[in-house]
């Protein structure tokens, strides 16, 4: 793994107690392009998380709290009118930055999370019939309360299909949640000064890297059969798509990187797949009754796909 990289790990981890593998799959899926979604009650550190490790990635930040009247142009930007030049200009909206933090994304409605859509997918997003390419890189990183809660909008399937990971942050143990409190009371200025453990050219470079993970033949195999598997059973309505093949695929080579290797193995594969196949599958009626969750029919469908040797 590069140098700067392992450091910037050791600070995230020490930064963000209680959440080492949600922190490893949250850098794995940004390090390749990735987008995520984090779920979880408020107060479990979820904007916290992101905010630090944007810091630590030493780009631009940016944060919108989705609100139920929020419109798409607070977030991608308007043509307003200059009365003293008397033309108009184009006001970028929050969503121009590096690291885009869209916090409690289900609290709005369905139109405003669409405005996020071209961004996400295509990297530039249109204006007023004018076509803006967005920073390189450009990552949005969503929260959302569980949809049970009062006053949320859950999102419609084609949103969160453009997640590449839906990471659950659950509370920490007794333990460590009793660090995190001494460390927030003891020490406030621990995150407020905190320095960028990598510049944005390193961060490019580590891209270019993880591009050389090799997959074998036999692993995109392993990929192909676990994600046709969700078609292919009676526990499950609607199967994931061919994007979650290539998430799947792109992403286990930035965890085998992680890891200290150039190349994937199945082990890569089955850590990633749980959170990348989660928000993409929609279980049939019979087993919502009966009380199934999406985790528990993934987990049966990546333990009944044999493993190659």
């Amino acid at each position: 793994m590069n140098e700067q990289l392992h450091g910037l790990l050791e600070k995230y981890e020490q930064r963000i107690m209680g959440q080492s593998k949600n922190l490893r799959l949250l850098l794995s899926s940004i390090l390749v392009g990735g987008h995520v979604l984090l779920e979880g009650v408020p107060g479990t550190g979820k904007t916290q998380m992101v905010r630090t490790l944007a810091t630590l990635l030493g780009g631009n930040f940016n944060r919108i709290q989705f609100t139920p009247d929020l419109l798409p142009s607070d977030i991608t930007g308007s043509m307003v009118y200059n009365m003293k030049e008397g033309s108009f200009y184009t006001l970028k909206g929050p969503i121009f930055t590096n690291v885009l933090l869209a916090d409690e994304i289900n609290r709005t409605p369905a139109k405003t999370q669409a405005a996020l859509l071209e961004a996400m997918e295509e990297k530039q997003l249109t204006i007023q019939g004018e076509t803006y390419t967005l920073p390189n890189p450009f990552f949005v990183v969503a929260t959302q309360n569980p949809v049970e809660f009062e006053g949320t909008y859950p999102l419609p399937e084609a949103q969160q299909d453009r997640f590449m990971f839906k990471l659950n942050v659950d509370f920490p143990s007794q333990e460590e949640e009793m660090n995190i409190v001494k460390q927030t009371i003891e020490d406030r200025s621990h995150n407020e000064n905190s320095e960028p453990a990598l510049n944005i050219e390193a961060f490019l470079e580590i891209r270019k890297e993880i591009q050389q993970v090799t997959i074998q033949e036999s692993v995109y195999d392993y990929i192909m059969q676990m994600v046709r598997k969700t078609r292919d059973t009676d526990a499950v309505l609607h199967g994931a798509s061919t994007r979650a093949a290539i998430s799947i695929a792109s992403v286990s080579k930035a965890w085998a990187y992680l890891a200290g290797r150039d190349y994937v193995t199945p082990d890569d594969v089955k850590v990633v797949a749980l959170p990348a196949l989660r928000h993409r599958i929609i279980l049939a009626p019979h087993m919502e009754m009966e009380g199934a969750t999406n985790d528990q029919i993934i987990q049966d469908i990546v333990g009944a796909v044999p493993v190659p040797r």
